[in-house]
């Protein structure tokens, strides 16, 4: 289960790629500590961010704060003018996509609820129109038809809530007619380059089937078929339409299964995998980048510590290489461009800033700066990220990340481990506020690739499956230990803390591994995976058989539930805790919380309960939180003896 987020195992974008040019990293040096900085500076909206090109290459859309939320503005190239496009006060947009050179489409929610509605808005006007008005229905996009200046591709459950049809959508009518039925067991489309439904992927939960029909007026057929232990995910058609682009870890032309998911070209006509385009040896391969205007295929991405490209054309690498000379000692995304390809959005990062936005024009080699996404973060006070490995008491290999407060000795330091949500995902290298502000109040953070996470092959994801509770928090449990055996750690001053899945990890460790921890946060965490699988969101019916083969079966997993939930060993728990929930969270329901909360208050523990009204599954209002974060530095302050601004 990603209670993190609805499992996307591969996003493809089209030309844009990732440069990773990172600078050695060392320890702290034993220099004065940091400045404390406002817990306000790390949690605030971004001062502008998520740049995008109109495809003519005449105006750039971009996201700043209205009224504390994320609002939609647009400036003219040509005269530098910047409009307002839309006013939401209530619930910030959550994303959003140029249609045309006059229209974009944005998604928003209400109070965290998840159910997307996609609306559409002029931008000489501002008049916008909600394309997908249904109450508890939640719209994903399928295919921006860049090609047809009228339509989309959508998917919506209005249906069946357990299910997404797709529709084609008439972006300046609303008018939706449906382009393709789900019959109630698959979980992803794929579009050709005309706009044509043409691939599908069934599931039961436990086996996968791709399916595939020539145009539209045909039937599906059955292609392949996996197991839900192993990848077989389409990517995208070839260009003519013809193949398909595919990442898997089986059927491959050597009939050798691999253990690291790898990029083929599956030809569905003769059904038969040609030869393989790219894979690594330790990592999967997590995505496809192209080009449209040239129509091909660019690189294939791969993330080891750190995010890597293989490139399939020396253009590509040539403008890497030149992009990497203009702005060295960065990630370099780039995040948009307009259709003929020339002008670029380009955004900077690594593990010290949020970074920057520039544009930049191929032909001329011109490089503009546009704005910086957070110009209150001095880089020079942050902390260096670190990749680490360690081994398990079991003898694997656990990748993750140490990051170390600035100018203090890295000898008996306070210690908080933050294992990731999902948990079928993983950390990544690169800036992140709740590790720099933490690491700012004098603590050493902790993230663990425990097993389970995706990324490094199969076999190690699956050495997580049914060990929520035990391997996978052994795996926790025995990072900390190596910290403190290096003597970095203080064994009396270790915390951990977590969201989603990470917020189960830190109520497991406080009941299962009681005298390890002085105190532990769960954000969004559920306590009982009972009632976790009772309350899953219906769209996520489809793969419940798979949730109970990689968590536990209720009825035949009973014993294995019962014993890793926390909420049954409440009475272990002896440190301070710490919960935050979103009252309107599909993932995790607030019962999960509330739950632990009054098992332990029951049992006269120290507990602080943290309940938003308008929020779900993690808090995206500026205020919210502040609330939340300032309520942390407490309680640290209090149970670790971190800094913070009211002692400073």
């Amino acid at each position: 289960m990603n209670i993190s987020c609805r499992a996307v195992f591969v996003h493809v974008v089209h030309l844009c790629f990732a440069l990773l040019l990172v600078p050695a990293l060392c320890t702290a040096a034993a220099h004065a500590p940091a400045p404390l900085l406002p817990m306000k500076d790390f949690f605030r909206n971004f001062e502008t961010t998520r740049f995008a090109i109109s495809p003519d290459g005449t105006k750039l859309a971009f996201m700043k704060p209205w009224q504390q939320r994320m609002n939609i503005f647009v400036r003219d190239l040509s005269t530098g003018k910047e409009t307002q496009v839309t006013h939401e006060s209530v619930d910030s947009i959550t994303g959003y996509l140029w249609k045309g050179s006059d229209t974009i489409l944005f998604f928003k929610d209400s109070g965290g609820d998840e159910n997307d509605h996609l609306w559409r808005v002029s931008v000489a006007s501002g008049n916008a129109l909600d394309l997908t008005p249904f109450p508890a229905v939640k719209a994903a996009l399928t295919d921006d038809l860049k090609d047809d200046p009228d339509h989309i591709l959508l998917e919506l459950n209005k249906r069946d809530p357990r299910v997404f049809d797709v529709y084609r959508c008439n972006v300046k009518t609303g008018r939706l007619d449906l382009a393709a039925e789900n019959p109630g067991d698959v979980v992803d489309w794929l579009s050709d380059h005309k706009g044509n439904i043409r691939v599908a992927v069934r599931s039961d939960g436990l086996t996968s089937e791709l399916l595939y029909r020539q145009d539209e007026s045909k039937p599906f057929e059955k292609l392949l078929s996996a197991d839900f232990k192993n990848t077989l995910t389409p990517l995208m058609f070839s260009y003519d339409n013809k193949n398909i682009y595919m990442l898997t870890t089986l059927g491959t032309p050597d009939g050798k299964e691999h253990d690291t998911a790898a990029l083929y070209v599956y030809d569905p006509e003769q059904r038969r995998f040609g030869a393989e385009l790219f894979s690594h040896p330790d990592v999967d391969v997590s995505g496809l980048l192209a080009s449209r205007k040239r129509k091909t295929i660019t690189a294939a991405e791969y993330y080891t510590d750190k995010g890597h490209l293989h490139f399939f054309t020396a253009e590509d690498k040539q403008l890497y290489d030149r992009l990497k000379a203009l702005l060295p000692d960065m990630e370099i995304l780039v995040t948009g461009y307009d259709d003929a390809e020339n002008n670029l959005i380009l955004r900077t990062m690594n593990d010290r800033t949020p970074g920057a936005y520039y544009l930049y024009e191929k032909r001329t080699d011109h490089l503009q700066k546009l704005a910086d996404v957070a110009p209150w973060i001095a880089p020079g006070r942050m902390a260096a990220m670190q990749p680490v490995t360690f081994t398990s008491r079991d003898n694997l290999t656990i990748h993750g990340y140490l990051t170390l407060p600035v100018g203090v000795p890295a000898r008996n330091l306070p210690l908080i481990v933050l294992p990731h949500g999902g948990p079928q995902a993983r950390d990544v290298w690169g800036f992140d506020r709740e590790v720099q502000f933490l690491a700012n109040r004098g603590a050493a953070v902790l993230q663990v690739n425990y097993r389970g996470s995706t990324g490094y092959g199969k076999r190690f994801t699956q050495a997580g499956f049914k060990q929520w509770g035990r391997k996978m928090q052994d795996d926790l449990t025995d990072g900390v230990r190596w910290l403190i055996a290096q003597g970095i750690a203080d064994p009396k001053r270790v915390a951990i803390y977590g969201g989603s899945y990470g917020g189960y990890a830190a109520l497991a460790g406080l009941a299962f591994t009681p005298d390890l921890y002085a105190c532990g946060v769960s954000y969004v965490g559920p306590s009982n995976l009972f009632t976790l699988l009772e309350t899953l969101p219906p769209y996520w019916e489809p793969e419940r058989l798979r949730e109970y083969e990689v968590i536990g079966d209720p009825e035949k997993d009973k014993d294995l539930l019962t014993a890793v939930s926390p909420i049954f060993h409440a009475d272990n728990i002896k440190a301070p805790l710490f919960v935050a929930q979103g009252a309107n969270d599909p993932r995790v329901n607030k019962a999960e919380s509330e739950q632990i909360v009054a098992a332990v208050r029951r049992l006269g523990k120290d507990v602080v309960y943290m309940l938003k009204d308008n929020e779900g599954h993690g808090f995206q209002k500026e205020e919210n939180r502040f609330d939340f974060y300032r309520e942390m530095e407490a309680f640290f302050g209090k149970h670790l003896g971190l800094a913070t601004e009211a002692g400073h």
